[in-house]
């Protein structure tokens, strides 16, 4: 009798770890960080956080526009200095406050980009942080969400403020 005691328990016991143990050596997705729509996050750049990061460009590459959103949650105005391919721009961020770049009036135009559906290597820096480079993905036009944002020919590259 005890040892269909012990058996059972032994048996119940090995369902539970063999149900359950895969938990204790499986990463968790929960805790993965992701860019969980079209752009990406830019990695610490410097106090300045670079969320949604993408290029909206004409259709044959020659001209992009960078749609961001941009915080600076610190006391002090700050500078972000993107550049790409040595086209380098700088975005003024108030203390305290946002600017949803290629959105507002903050439009930040690069010429010659590359083609929608590639990638380019972008690099962020602000404060007395080093940078960071990474790959921006290159829209366009197509879906309808982003066809305000795409630059026009007669548009030009200029800083955005």
């Amino acid at each position: 009798m005890k040892s269909r005691l012990i058996a059972s328990l032994a048996l119940g016991a090995a369902v539970v770890l063999g149900t359950t143990g895969c938990n204790m050596l499986a990463p968790q997705a929960t805790t993965i960080q992701y860019s969980a729509s079209d752009g990406v996050n830019v990695p610490d750049s410097g106090p300045l956080t670079v969320r949604n990061a993408l290029i909206i460009a004409n259709e044959d590459g020659t001209l992009g526009n960078l749609v961001a959103a941009v915080v600076n949650s610190t006391d002090d105005d700050l500078t972000l200095n993107v550049s790409i391919d040595g086209q380098a721009q700088k975005l003024e961020v108030g203390a305290n406050s946002s600017v949803s770049l290629g959105v507002d009036s903050a439009a930040m135009l690069f010429d010659d980009v590359g083609k929608p559906g590639a990638n380019v290597d972008v690099s962020f820096q602000s404060g007395e942080g080093e940078g960071v480079r990474i790959s921006v993905p290159i829209l366009d036009g197509t879906l309808p969400y982003y066809t305000q944002f795409v630059p026009t020919p007669a548009a030009t590259a200029t800083p955005a403020s």
